[in-house]
């Protein structure tokens, strides 16, 4: 399998390798992004069909540090300059009006796109490399369209298999270890500012005060016109197993029940749980930055139980746990009426 250790000479022909047209994924902070050449319609196309992605789905354009964001976009308002300055190279998209020249196939066909700067040091050396650090990386997470995004080289060889064998879609995957933040950035929608001010349209690390401080005001909920993003559908980052939150003080009584009901769980949560019978568990850091950094790791491997069940221990819905909840409200949905089913049987 093509994965390759990020040294000097691996990311130089990885870019050359993105410039040929082919595919490579890499690190990021956030999570491992699939990458091509954002104004290579026919390299995008391959993204979208090694992912199973629909093709309405937009990909985020990844630039280097010091990037002319206005060959990318138009119309871009003083608020996209202050967002840079405060959170840029980092976890955050911004949506603006696409240049005219830019193909529309990066933005699933909308007169937006996506923007972001990333802070990983191979992610923004692969970038300086490809174009002379005058290109876009289009990117989405390095996995099959919906599944858990990779945070580890490793979980993308695991996705990919047939297409990072010699002669496949994806030319290289980069390691560049444990991604730091471990969800997806935060985006915000900065396209509609005349009508709509700004919009979060995706929670992240980034939260949406330290937003707010910038901003000068507290970006608005997504409405039914707002553009499409990356990782907003409802479901989403979801393993092969159902998952299903629960409140702790109902944990215990849920995983009793599935046990008598000749059922296999697997346990997600950042409290002991003694009492429970599981074939895998996993037990995350307290924290909201700590969970989020092994949430999804954590969910690949109680995936790899084959349990009946993924039982996630309900996390607090303080602020700075938003961007996590969001993320197992979409690993999660639909989940809670297959346990109902089970229960009921």
């Amino acid at each position: 399998m093509n994965v390759v250790v990020s040294t000097p000479d691996a990311i130089v022909t990885a870019a050359q390798a993105l410039e040929a047209g082919r595919l490579v994924a890499f690190p990021t902070e956030t999570v491992y992004g699939l990458g091509a050449d954002a104004e290579n319609a026919a390299a995008v196309a391959d993204i979208y069909k090694a992912k199973g992605r629909p093709s309405d789905h937009p990909v985020i354009v990844h630039v280097a540090p010091g990037a002319d964001i206005r060959y990318w976009a138009k119309d871009i308002p003083h608020e996209a300059d202050q967002l840079i300055a405060a959170f840029w190279p980092g976890p955050l998209t911004l949506i603006l009006k696409r240049a005219d020249h830019i193909p529309d196939a990066v933005s699933g066909g909308q007169d937006t796109v996506g923007i972001r700067c990333p802070s990983h040091p191979v992610a923004q050396q692969l970038l300086l490399a490809f174009k002379n650090g005058k290109g876009g990386v289009a990117a989405p997470s390095a996995n099959k369209f919906g599944h858990v995004s990779p945070t580890l080289a490793q979980h993308v060889a695991e996705e990919f298999t047939q297409e990072i064998l010699p002669g496949g879609l994806i030319a290289a995957v980069l390691d560049g270890g444990q991604s730091e933040v471990g969800i997806e950035s935060t985006i915000v929608d900065l396209s509609r500012l005349a009508t709509h001010g700004p919009v979060l349209l995706r929670p992240g690390q980034i939260s949406t005060a330290q937003l707010s401080e910038v901003l000068g005001v507290t970006p608005a909920s997504p409405d039914a016109a707002a553009p499409r993003a990356s990782g907003t559908l409802d479901a989403h980052y979801a393993p092969q197993t159902p998952v299903v939150q629960v409140a702790v003080a109902e944990l215990d009584n849920v995983a009793a029940q599935l046990q008598a009901k000749g059922k296999t769980i697997a346990l997600l949560s950042y409290q002991p749980h003694p009492g429970i019978v599981a074939l895998a568990v996993r037990r995350l850091p307290a924290d909201a930055a700590g969970y989020a950094h092994d949430l999804y790791a954590g969910l690949r491997e109680l995936d790899h139980a084959h349990a009946d069940l993924i039982l996630v221990e309900a996390i607090p819905q303080d602020k700075e746990w938003l961007g996590v909840n969001d993320r197992l409200r979409r690993a999660a949905f639909d989940s809670r009426d297959v346990l109902q089913k089970i229960l009921q049987a």
